[in-house]
């Protein structure tokens, strides 16, 4: 059975833990993506990861988009969206379905 993992700034994440969720605030790009690599290789099979982490860590990201689990699944923060997550949903759609139906 596979865990859920949330990682971004603590204020972002913390009502998560409320849910059951493990919670893993970051705050620089190294230890995002020490963090996320490590959650990777620790049965979680699906990543929630804040829009404004994810930027910092395009490459990282871009390497798990390739693997089946985990799932990395970008989320807005607290301070707002960047967009970035409901793009890759655009992309990953108009790929399945061979034109943007969003």
């Amino acid at each position: 059975m596979f865990k859920v993992a949330v990682v971004g700034d603590k204020d972002s994440i913390l009502a998560f833990k409320a849910l059951g969720v493990d919670v893993f605030p970051v705050y620089d790009h190294e230890e995002a993506r020490r963090t996320v690599d490590t959650i990777a290789r620790n049965n979680y099979g699906i990543i929630f990861i804040t829009e404004q982490i994810a930027s910092l860590i395009p490459d990282t990201i871009e390497r798990y988009n390739k693997e089946i689990i985990p799932a990395v699944i970008l989320i807005p923060s607290n301070q707002g969206t960047l967009n970035i997550g409901m793009s890759r949903i655009n992309n990953n759609v108009e790929k399945a379905v061979g034109s943007n139906i969003l």
